[in-house]
């Protein structure tokens, strides 16, 4: 039993690292978490070779999102990690920033609400309708991210299940065993 409540004990949650961050056109969101309390963790972020955020240290927790500098070009942002409790759990990734679609003025562009309405001359029964199209460009939503971090490796495993299911069924054996032990013992007194 006392095998059974000290397995029971060491499958509590495990708390693992997780670094995620995104990039989209005009910014870069980091968020860093569960890097413990007491830590002295760095992350840098570059654009290009030219430093967005330089080397800032935290304990346990990051969260930031940093403006992207204007282009016209792909620019490349990397993310450098340092984990203080060792290089499992440090990062050097590198993602790439899209060209953000420009959007056209709002003051030229006439809303659908603003078009022209149809007119009427005097005399005259059928108004003339009027046509509105708008060819203004659609800046894309971000996509959700499709990746899925890398989390840091906290001990369980799918084999976890397996081991536990033996490890109760050795009990039952044993438990079974020693029953029918001191039952051979009643019947031989």
């Amino acid at each position: 039993m006392v095998g059974a409540l000290g397995v029971g004990l060491a499958a509590g949650p495990a708390v693992a690292h997780t670094p995620t961050w995104e990039v989209d056109c005009d910014a870069v969101v980091l968020n860093l978490t569960n890097y413990g309390r007491d830590s002295q963790n760095t992350v840098t972020v570059t654009v290009d070779g030219k430093d967005l955020l330089p080397t800032e240290t935290f304990a346990n927790d990051f969260k930031k999102t940093l403006k992207l500098p204007a282009h016209d070009a792909e620019v490349s942002v990397r993310l450098v990690l340092k984990a203080s409790d060792g290089d499992q759990h440090s990062r050097d990734e590198t993602k790439t920033a899209p060209v953000c679609e420009e959007s056209p003025n709002p003051s030229t562009t006439p809303s659908p609400s603003q078009s022209p309405t149809p007119s009427e001359t005097p005399g005259t029964a059928t108004p003339t309708p009027s046509t509105s199209t708008s060819s203004a460009p659609v800046k894309p939503s971000a996509a959700p991210s499709t990746e899925t971090p890398d989390l840091a490796e906290t001990g369980s495993s799918s084999s976890t299940p397996l081991i536990a299911g033996a490890a109760a069924v050795v009990l039952v054996a044993g438990g079974g065993i020693m029953w029918a032990a001191r039952k051979r013992r009643s019947v031989q007194s």
